[in-house]
Order: C-alpha cells, then structure tokens, then sequence
C-alpha cells in the first residue's frame, strides 16, 4: 500500500469517526434532522477544508470528493436512526473523537508536506486539520470549545503531528509513523479524559475582582 493511499484512508476514516461524534452531539443537543447533518460535515471536514484553503489546494477535498459529504451522511443517519449501532456506539463517544483527532493531525501534517510547506508549518496545519472540526461543533452546539477549556486536546493533535512531521524526515516507512502517531494522540486524549488532567488554568482571586461587580 503506497502512502498516499494509506493516508487517503487514514482521512475518510478520520471523516466518519468526527461526523459520528459530531452527529451525536447535535443529536443529544434537541437539533433537528438538518441541524444534525449540518454539524455532521463541518465537524468531519471543517478542519480539513481549512488546511486545503491554506496550502492553495483548491477547491477543498471536502467540497470537491463526493466520498466525504456521503461518508458524513451516513455516520449521521446511524447516530440518528440505527438504535443498535446508536446505542454500542454512543457511550465510547470519546473514542471516536479521539481517533478522529489523531486520524486528522496525521493526514493534515502529511499533506501539508506533500504541498511543500516547512515542518513547522506541516505541524500547525496537522493541528489545524485535528480540532478546526471540534471548534465548529462547539461553537455550533453553544459550548465553550473543548480546546479552550485546558483540557489535553490540541496537545495530543501537536504531539500526532510531530511525530508525523519528524518521522516523515527521518524517513520511517509511513504506516510506522503513523501507527506511532496515532497511538500517541489516543493514549493521551484517553487518559485525559479519564483521569481528568489539565492544562494550567489561571484563576482570579476574590481580592482581585472589580469591586463593581
């Protein structure tokens, strides 16, 4: 399998894994049937339609290639109208954001570098491409976006793509690296969730307010 096409995979894979996750939390939000598609395909590929724009790969894969809109389509009909696949899938919800999140950070840092783009603008674009899709279901849904609450959620997309980019330089064979990638970001995204860490977060105390408030 020639790189390409693992990486072609690795992002349709990404696509169905956002949408789902996407679709289930419109879903759970009270949206109707369009608003669940609606977030469905900008959480599957708002991030990737950014990365496009920004490397000039124009028009975007996601509004040019058929296969992403139907892949998002499907994901949605399943969270909304498959009980049995709903009901297996809805509790590891986690799952699916975490794999998509390192599905995307690998595929947007490799394509990055296929476009000619420096490592360290392959790494911002991988990251871009992993949470623009979360950013936009968050602020469709009206919540604070994951990636602003501390939680370790763009930090596993940067540590995804820089093992992407630093494997990619030192010439590791492209299913390794992104194995490696891919594990790195699941483990971290996993065990943040689970143990609930955090990223430092500054709090004001009560002696600092404004005395008008």
């Amino acid at each position: 399998m020639t790189s390409l096409l693992l990486f072609y995979i690795l992002d349709l894979a990404g696509t169905f894994a956002f949408a789902f996750s996407g679709a289930v939390a419109a879903r759970n939000r009270g949206l109707d049937v369009f608003g669940i598609f609606v977030v469905a395909f900008l959480v599957a590929c708002g991030g990737g339609v950014l990365r496009d724009v920004c490397i000039g790969a124009v028009p975007p894969a996601g509004l040019s290639d058929w296969r992403y809109l139907a892949i998002s389509s499907v994901a949605a009909v399943m969270a909304m109208y498959s009980r049995i696949v709903r009901e297996r899938l809805e509790a590891p919800i986690v799952l699916f954001d975490s794999l998509g999140l390192g599905l995307f950070a690998v595929t947007g840092a490799q394509k990055a570098m296929i476009y000619g783009l420096t490592s360290e603008g392959a790494v911002i674009l991988g990251v871009l491409t992993a949470v623009g899709g979360g950013i936009a279901r968050d602020v469709l849904l009206n919540r604070v976006p994951a990636i602003l609450k501390g939680q370790i959620y763009a930090l596993a997309a940067l540590a995804a793509a820089l093992i992407e980019v630093v494997g990619h330089r030192a010439s590791w064979p492209a299913d390794r690296r992104a194995m490696a990638a891919l594990a790195t970001c699941f483990v971290l995204r996993f065990l943040a969730v689970r143990y609930d860490w955090h990223l430092p977060r500054f709090v004001t105390p009560p002696d600092d307010e404004d005395p008008r408030k």
